[in-house]
């Protein structure tokens, strides 16, 4: 893992000075060095594939295929007509559910009757006949029964890439300003396109969020996640985040194709790979490496990359027209004194919505009121504003202004025999602070069923 924590004062050192002169056209997609990334020919298979899952599949598609040759195609099960009949989401989903089921289970019959063999190919149904010819071409002793365990689904995203390319611009500029920086690749910046379309409220089963799907574990080294703050959910702020990430992973593993699978599968794990197999080769790591929790999305992160770029560079011959979001427009203040989110809205001259839609990295806690903009943070507000701001916030009442943060309590119920240095210890807080947040003298005698303020801010 890497070393070395990334404060978020080092964070919003890095973001400061990026506020360029303001663009009314969205920028033209930066263009790279090919060796950076390179496409060797075995991967073009794969890139075809999901250049085609981008830019071509609706997500009222779903494409049967098999997982390891992604050319081999079984079929592609369509529901845009009865999504342009006007049915609703839920009917969507269901149908797709079933067709897709159907579908699963048509072909594993039909791989375990071509697998039982005893026939000859004229012998065979249509259908049965369509999927022998698929896969005649594939080398392998025992292939229809091995065919079984890749057949996968994968949901068109073609919408989602259209949409994920307007919204883009909204943050591309800052977030390539970032990784010049860094002294890194701008064409990195695509990755988000694969990680999350660019849907800042993006969030994963696996506790993954915001644009760059950063987990609790590695926002903890390269961004802040605590009671106030959830920098993931701030694109700028976990962009600095994962141009250091991917540094880190490019300066232990020495290639890009590398360090951008690493990003999905761990520095650790592609270090291993590269040991277990003698080579950098992000091609023989991909079709040779067996690590157990080196799968599907593993295995194709990069090519995803590669196909992601490619669209996007090439939107217009895929999209036709797209209307991009306006570049994000923004001035910068800091806080001299712990504020309600409300308040800053109000000094701002913007509603609370706005403003949080400059500043989304704050839980929910502080959007809610219930805790503080810290002192000394450095608040986004609308473009033109920061002066209007600092006139405002001179004259603010000393009763908005304040000097900590506030605690944050739940309630715990006294049971018979429970101590309260019990309880401080249950709740990872001190004895002293139980008693101010509930006005306690006489810490011997708890009355069972009492219900005690417990701090936890």
């Amino acid at each position: 893992m890497p070393s070395g924590r990334v404060r978020h004062t080092s964070i919003k050192q890095a973001l400061a000075g990026i506020l360029l002169v303001l663009w009314t056209v969205p920028p033209a997609p930066a263009i790279g060095a090919p060796e950076d990334f390179p496409k060797p020919p075995r991967l073009e298979t794969q890139v075809a594939f999901w250049k085609k899952v981008f830019a071509e599949y609706s997500e009222n598609q779903v494409v049967i295929h098999d997982n390891a040759y992604l050319d081999k195609i079984y079929t592609v099960i369509d529901l845009r007509p009865l999504a342009e009949s006007g049915a609703s989401d839920e009917t969507l989903r269901r149908e797709r559910h079933r067709r897709q089921q159907q579908e699963l289970n048509r072909i594993d019959a039909t791989l375990v009757r071509l697998a039982g063999g005893g026939y000859t190919p004229d012998d065979l149904a249509p259908a049965d006949r369509a999927i022998f010819d698929l896969l005649r071409d594939i080398d392998e002793p025992r292939k229809f029964t091995q065919a079984r365990e890749r057949v996968r689904a994968q949901q068109g995203l073609r919408e989602r890439m259209r949409r994920g390319i307007e919204m883009s611009r909204r943050y591309l500029p800052y977030m390539e300003d970032i990784f010049r920086r860094e002294g890194l690749p701008v064409e990195l910046t695509r990755l988000p396109f694969v990680e999350s379309s660019f849907n800042i409220h993006a969030y994963s089963k696996a506790g993954a969020a915001g644009i760059w799907q950063f987990i609790p574990s590695s926002a903890r080294i390269y961004l802040e996640l605590n009671r106030v703050e959830d920098s993931r959910r701030d694109p700028l702020a976990a962009t600095v985040g994962a141009a250091r990430h991917l540094r880190d992973d490019y300066q232990a593993l020495g290639t890009w194709p590398l360090a951008i699978t690493a990003y999905n599968h761990g520095r650790a794990g592609m270090a291993r790979a590269v040991e277990k197999l003698g080579t950098k080769d992000i091609v023989k790591i991909i079709e040779d490496y067996d690590g157990k929790a080196f799968g599907f999305a593993s295995r194709n992160f990069y090519t995803e990359f590669l196909a992601a770029l490619e669209v996007e560079r090439e939107y217009k011959d895929h999209f036709g027209e797209v209307t991009f979001e306006p570049r994000m427009q923004y001035q910068e203040v800091k806080t001299q004194h712990f504020l309600r989110f409300a308040t800053a809205a109000r000094l701002a001259g913007c509603s609370s919505d706005q403003l949080r839609d400059l500043n989304p990295g704050f839980t929910n806690d502080v959007f809610d009121g219930k805790l503080y903009v810290p002192k000394g943070y450095t608040l986004r507000v609308p473009g033109g504003r920061a002066q209007a701001f600092r006139v405002a916030y001179a004259n603010l009442p000393a009763s908005e202004r304040f000097a900590q943060q506030r605690r944050l309590y739940i309630a715990h119920r006294v049971k018979r025999g429970q101590t309260i240095g019990a309880i401080a210890k249950r709740y990872r807080t001190t004895v002293a602070a139980i008693q101010v947040a509930n006005g306690l003298r006489d810490t011997k005698r708890l009355r069972p069923g009492r219900v005690l303020k417990i701090p936890t801010g």
